[in-house]
């Protein structure tokens, strides 16, 4: 049984005038031990960076990047065709925004995880999730990925030495391979049966998946996605159920 677990959720998803997820960014991160920083490519701009690294450090939350691919349009959830050698040049600019706000207010990087197809292309593509963290050596190799396990970023991590940890998604749902069923639209979720799945995961490591089988996970962090119908319901009622189990609250990083 898992006692303690962080808590991540994706955030700083405005972009110019378009100012989505500010009241959410705000009311979801007393709920949270980490949060995922879009990096401006699928959302997110200098202001609005600046904005949600600031109040993570009011909160005390822990801080990492969020990399997607180039598509303001689509959120970062249509998969565009482009060499390995680009998308690593993609993530690492993005990683050097982020860092730099976070530098200039004090605060350390926490870590780096991917969005939307971007984090897919990664989980199934060896040759990028290899340059990929061959970059990330050369630049912060203390720094850790957040994936979903057994994937192929996640072997790259483990044969590299990349610091990894391991996600379970809350509000998506899994296939029989332990992987998520990947979508672009998610409907509304029922907050009791969010939270008594992710409440199951930390005290049996186990989730159902579509097809109605149960199959193991081990993972040492939680996602539940700010732009999910519902997420602020999602949240409360998700903490509000580790709290009363004693499943303390915890960044991985602590």
């Amino acid at each position: 049984m898992r006692t303690q677990v962080d808590i991540n959720c994706d955030m700083s998803e405005g972009f110019g005038a378009w100012m989505f997820g500010d009241d959410i960014d705000a009311a979801m991160m007393r709920f949270v031990s980490s949060i995922n920083v879009a990096a401006g490519f699928h959302a997110g701009d200098p202001s609005t960076i600046a904005r949600t690294v600031r109040l993570a450090k009011e909160h005390g939350v822990g801080i990492g990047v969020h990399p997607g691919f180039r598509d303001l349009v689509g959120f970062g959830r249509r998969h565009i065709k482009a060499t390995a050698a680009e998308l690593v040049n993609d993530s690492i600019y993005q990683l050097g925004a982020v860092r730099e706000f976070v530098r200039l207010n004090g605060v350390p990087l926490q870590h780096f995880k991917l969005h939307g197809a971007l984090y897919m292309h990664a989980a199934r593509d060896e040759e990028f999730a290899a340059a990929l963290v061959d970059g990330l050596q050369a630049v912060d190799p203390e720094l850790p990925v957040l994936v979903m396990g057994g994937t192929a970023i996640h072997q790259a991590a483990l044969d590299r030495g990349q610091p990894v940890v391991r996600e379970f998604y809350a509000d998506r749902d899994y296939g029989e391979d332990g992987q998520i069923v990947f979508t672009r639209k998610v409907g509304a979720l029922d907050p009791d049966q969010v939270a008594a799945k992710v409440l199951r995961a930390c005290q049996r490591g186990a989730v159902e998946t579509v097809h109605g089988t149960t199959i193991d996970v081990e993972f040492e962090s939680v996602c539940i996605h700010s732009d999910t119908p519902g997420a602020f319901e999602l949240m409360n009622r998700t903490r509000e159920v580790l709290d009363e189990a004693g499943v303390q609250i915890v960044s991985f990083a602590a």
